[in-house]
Parts: C-alpha cells; structure tokens; sequence
C-alpha cells in the first residue's frame, strides 16, 4: 500500500472516531453530572482523552509518511512510535488523575451519591460504540501496518472496558452501595494505566531496533528455503524500525558459480522476501561461498 493510500485510510477513520468520541464524551459527561455518578465522569474523560489522542496519531501518521531525504535516509516511520509514545504518556495521566480522584470519593463517603438511571444508559450506549470503534480502528490498522493506529484502537477497546466497570459500580450504587461507584472508577483508572504500559512498550520495543517475533523468522526461513540454489541459511537479523521491518540475512551458495549467478540469487531472494511480506522496507542479502568438501 503506498503512502498516500495509507494517509487516506488514516484521516477517514481518525475522523470518523474523532467525532464519535467528542459526542460520547460530551453525553457521558452530561449523564455522569446530571445523575450524580464519579465513575460515568471518569469514564468522560477518557473518551474526551480518546479525542486528543486521535490528533495525535494522526499527526504522527502524517509526518511518518514522509519520504527519506538527505539528513533521514532511512526514513520517518519512527515519528509514528513517537506518537505512540505521546498518546501512552496522556492515557497514563489520564489513569492518575481518574485514580486520584476515585481515592478521594472513597475516603468521603458521605458526599456520594446515588446514580440515576441517565448513568445506566450512557454506560451502555458507550460500551456498544467504544466496541464498535474498537473493531473499526482495528482493522483499519491491520490493513495500513499502523502501530500508532492500533494503539488507538485498543484505547476505544479500554474505554468499552472502562464503560463495562462503570455499569458494574453504578448498579451496584444504585442497589445501596454508592461506595461501589468510586470503587468502579478507581478500577476504570488501572484499566487505562494497563492499557498505557502496554502501548509504551511496544513503541519503545520499536525503537531500539527490537527483533521480530519468531514467526516472523519463520516466514523468511520458509521463503528463502524455497530457492533451490541456496545451500544455506547462515543468519538472519531482524529489527522493527517504526511500523516497517528491516531484515539483514546471510546465505550460502556454491563457489563454483559466478558472481553474476551469486548476485542473482541475492537479487531473486531479496524480491521474493519484500514481495511476499509487504512490511519489509529494507532487505540486505549477503552470499557466502559455499565450499563442498572432496572428501
């Protein structure tokens, strides 16, 4: 997919989402106000959260897209983990200040009080489209290899667990432990730090040129073991760089043949590889001589 495509798909789904969010969070916040319910509140915040945080990932979308130049010939994709690592950062502040306050509701009891049924409502309705969302942003994200994208999806899937938490708290408000909505909220707020942890580390795993997951090893291994002029595999290294990969492999071919035939198995390896994987952006092949032994 080339990258206008991808910047495409990109600002119809983070716009589709963006607006979505800015009305869920504005109607929660009503709900949350209206029928006396900390947990709906907090659960407003992190939708209206979930509205900077796709600003976020589009902007660094937009700017990964650029082509390389002289000072970054390598590229931009890694502005996308930047992103990634911004949103992380604003989803764990957001989790501090919803914990901060949950604590506080706990420790005085005696100011809650008991949900109406707008808070009921809202909650449900939030866990539906959060849900929805999720699925949308997600596929969206497995179809233009965005980690910056994903991360936003599974901040709609937090929220639809955060809404699920909320419910839980305020019915159980609402049968005679109003503790239990301060409860839900501080419960809403370590989803959205887990949810934050887990984002950062893996825009900090692509970074620092983290290697790929076995299968991904695997699916090279079996591409390269399909060329009958390859004696051997003698190493393969891989890095995340961004959203892309970067593959650096070793292979053995007889020494009897010429440098012409030794480049074009490099060059048929190396076509095959970034062809069948398009998440490849770059793929060194070097070929040893392979030395039968007369013995």
């Amino acid at each position: 997919m080339n990258n206008k495509n991808k910047e495409s798909i990109v600002i119809q789904v983070s716009t589709i989402t963006l607006l979505s969010n800015l009305l869920l969070s504005v109607f929660k916040m009503f709900a949350g106000l209206i029928g006396h319910s900390s947990a709906m509140i907090s659960d407003a915040v992190h939708s209206a959260s979930d509205v900077m945080s796709t600003i976020v990932v589009v902007i660094g979308i937009k700017f990964s897209q650029k082509k390389a130049d002289a000072c970054h010939p390598y590229g931009h994709e890694r502005l996308e983990c930047v992103a990634a690592l911004i949103l992380s950062i604003m989803l764990g502040l957001t989790g501090l200040g919803i914990a901060a306050s949950a604590v506080q509701s706990m420790l005085h009891p005696e100011s809650l009080l008991i949900p109406t049924t707008i808070t009921i409502v809202a909650a449900i309705v939030s866990i539906i489209v959060k849900e929805l969302m999720y699925w949308y942003t997600r596929n969206a994200a497995k179809i233009v290899h965005s980690g910056a994208m994903l991360a936003d999806a599974w901040h709609h899937r937090s929220d639809a667990l955060s809404s699920i938490g909320g419910l839980i708290g305020i019915i159980g408000a609402r049968m005679g432990l109003p503790i239990l909505d301060p409860i839900a909220g501080l419960i809403i707020s370590l989803i959205i730090l887990k949810v934050s942890y887990d984002i950062f580390k893996d825009a900090i795993d692509k970074m620092v040129d983290k290697s790929c997951d076995q299968s991904i090893i695997e699916k090279i291994t079996t591409i390269i073991n399909h060329h009958d002029d390859v004696v051997s595999i003698d190493d393969i290294k891989t890095r995340l760089f961004g959203d892309k990969i970067y593959i650096d492999i070793e292979i053995s071919a007889s020494s009897l043949i010429s440098l012409v035939e030794s480049h074009q198995i490099a060059h048929d390896v190396h076509d095959d590889i970034e062809k069948t994987m398009p998440e490849v952006k770059h793929c060194m092949i070097h070929v040893n001589p392979y030395f039968q032994s007369t013995n």
